[in-house]
């Protein structure tokens, strides 16, 4: 079975936060990437998954 970028992006995400700047820049990526209905979702899921401690870079970036 095929994963989504959405999933696949998801994916990277966990495996890189531990580090905020490289979280940071696959987050962006991401964003790029993705359709706009997935990258809503994506923030959704970023802000849940993660709470507040990331949520700033959708500001920061005019992402939201």
């Amino acid at each position: 079975m095929a994963t989504s970028m959405l999933e696949y992006s998801k994916t990277i995400l966990e495996k890189v936060s531990f580090d905020s700047k490289l979280f940071e820049k696959e987050l962006l990526k991401a964003l790029k990437m993705l359709m706009p209905n997935d990258r809503q979702e994506l923030q959704t899921w970023v802000i849940r998954t993660f709470g507040l401690h990331y949520q700033s870079l959708f500001t920061n970036y005019k992402l939201a």
